[in-house]
């Protein structure tokens, strides 16, 4: 604490000429007393209370005093040294993860929410960033200065379930930075030093991560498979505490139902997967355990029966774009012998042994090996079919194609003669080889092999499993949609199927038009279905290190209580009566 305005000092003088005042004046007041009776009295209580009577009779003047005094102080500007952000900008780094949730009494998020309140005040008038995180990170607040304006979005800040992507979040960081002194606050849960760049000498990074002693038992994964009408169910815990802890785990299908209730002990730092088999056959499973841990959100795990990816396994007598065409958009695929393509189970089989449609497995038929294929001209022609909601023909040149299968729905011609078919099974068929066709030249072409492996993975009756606020291509047919969760609550609508955003909370959802409705599910990613030790400390310097020192004054405050003691004097004059 200190001064800033020592020269008014000299106005001490005023409440000394008070105090000298008191005492030259007169001190004893005549009183005329009718018996003696009544003087004892009086005397007694004095002698009983003579601190509390010289207050009484004194009262006055203390308070004149201590106003005086007030009021000197005030003229002298006293304030309070308050440390202050350091640098001529500050950024926030949110977490806003499903991790973040994890915390004993409160969780890591609304801890830090409280922190950045409480930061407002040492910004000084410096401008603000906000960015929060997630595969789309996002400035919430740029250069913001007006602590309203800050306040307002910290109390919009929330948790939206996404993987963390710490990696985007810093790139857009370094965006506004620049040449200046910059102070970073990371408000996380856990993050290694050597994840922070640390190339640039005028910035500061501040770690705020989550407590240290927090324990997590997580569902880590869930899939499900219906054969000969049951379901088999196949689950996987871990427990990341140092500790044996005991589950009671509970399958159960979309409504609530319970299908199955087992207590499972796991052991220390450890993974167990247990396989459920002679399930009563249902569209969506549901597994939730009961553990006393420090995070929920990875306590449940819903799966739709029967989508489990599968691996793509292209014939070796393929051409080599079809293979090329399928990683393109990000799908396992695995290059295998002709002879061996009979024998796989559990895969995708792409080509052009036409023997192989007999299999119960899914195929993808590119060419035949059992017709000559002849000469065609002509544009392709496409049916309003999901397979084309967003991979347009219109430009592809097919010089030859093979003859058709009979009993198979055409879905795309060239000139009069079918192109694509599609078998009763679900089978898709291209009628010609690759080598035939400009097509893989085009965008359209992974992105048919997408909608063809989508199609045959997850079938007709629901549109998968994605991610929190998963931006993605969807197999539906341009029109009016709605997103719906599994209460019947209104979500969101699009009309274009690449226009599909997934939800962010975890759960069970239906997108539904005026003809169709589709369930899918939204799924924590699996690095969100972990937690790790917190960490929080302070690396790098701002303006050689030196934290930035602010004068607070307080002299705002002695003028109210200036204020307050002038009531308080005019109401003590106004009991003794203001002719005395």
């Amino acid at each position: 604490m200190g001064v800033s305005q020592l020269i008014f000092l000299w106005t001490i003088a005023f409440p000394i000429i008070v105090l000298l005042y008191y005492f030259f004046r007169k001190k004893y007041k005549e009183q005329e007393v009718s018996s003696t009776l009544f003087w004892e009295q009086v005397m007694q209580e004095t002698r009983v209370s003579p601190y509390l009577k010289h207050l009484q009779r004194n009262a006055l003047f203390y308070l004149q005093m201590l106003a005086l005094l007030l009021f000197v102080l005030a003229l002298m500007n006293p304030y309070l040294k308050t440390k202050e952000i350091g640098g001529e900008q500050v950024i926030w780094i949110v977490d806003t993860s499903a991790t973040m949730l994890a915390g004993k009494e409160q969780s890591t998020f609304e801890k830090h929410l409280e922190e950045m309140r409480s930061l407002v005040k040492e910004i000084g008038g410096r401008p603000l960033t906000i960015i929060t995180t997630g595969s789309d990170p996002k400035a919430i607040i740029r250069q913001e200065t007006n602590v309203q304006q800050i306040e307002k979005a910290i109390d919009g800040l929330a948790v939206t379930y996404e993987e963390q992507h710490l990696t985007k979040a810093i790139e857009m960081a370094n965006a506004f930075i620049g040449d200046l002194p910059t102070t970073i606050y990371l408000f996380t849960d856990a993050v290694s030093r050597s994840d922070l760049p640390i190339e640039s000498e005028h910035v500061k990074w501040i770690v705020k991560g989550a407590d240290r002693d927090l324990k997590n038992v997580a569902i880590t994964r869930l899939a499900a498979t219906s054969i000969n009408g049951e379901t088999i169910a196949l689950l996987q815990l871990k427990n990341e505490t140092e500790e044996n802890q005991t589950v009671q785990l509970s399958i159960t299908n979309k409504d609530g139902d319970e299908l199955l209730e087992k207590t499972i002990t796991l052991q220390p730092k450890a993974e167990l997967a247990n396989t459920f088999e002679a399930l009563p056959n249902i569209d969506v499973l549901v597994a939730t355990i009961q553990v006393k841990d420090d995070y929920e959100a990875d306590n449940s795990m819903m799966t739709i029966v029967g989508s489990n990816p599968y691996e793509i396994a292209v014939g070796q007598d393929m051409h080599k774009l079809v293979q090329i065409g399928f990683q393109s958009v990000g799908l396992d695929v695995k290059s295998v012998p002709e002879h061996q393509l009979e024998s796989l189970r559990g895969a995708i089989v792409v080509t052009n042994q036409t023997e192989l449609l007999k299999r119960n497995e899914p195929i993808v038929l590119i060419g035949r090996d059992d017709e000559i294929e002849s000469e065609v001209s002509g544009k392709i022609e496409v049916i309003q079919d999901e397979l084309f909601a967003f991979s347009s023909l219109e430009d592809v040149y097919v010089s030859a194609v093979y003859p058709p299968f009979d009993d198979f729905d055409t879905i795309a011609k060239v000139g009069d003669k079918p192109f694509i078919q599609r078998s009763p099974k679900g089978d898709i068929v291209v009628l010609a080889d690759i080598q035939s066709t400009d097509w893989p030249l085009y965008p359209s072409f992974p992105l048919f092999l997408w909608s063809v492996q989508n199609e045959l993975m997850e079938g007709k009756t629901s549109l998968g499993i994605f991610t929190p606020n998963e931006q993605r291509a969807v197999s539906l047919l341009p029109g009016d949609w709605s997103i719906y969760n599994a209460d019947g609550v209104y979500i969101s609508s699009f009309e274009q199927s690449r226009d599909f955003q997934a939800p962010s909370k975890p759960g069970l959802y239906v997108v539904q038009s005026e003809h169709e409705e589709r369930p899918f599910i939204v799924q924590l990613p699996q690095k969100e279905r972990t937690i790790e030790e917190g960490t929080s400390f302070e690396l790098g310097n701002v303006v050689s290190g030196q934290e930035d020192i602010t004068n607070q004054s307080i002299a705002k405050w002695i003028v109210l209580l200036i204020l307050f003691l002038i009531v308080v004097e005019w109401e003590v004059q106004r009991r003794r009566g203001f002719a005395n």
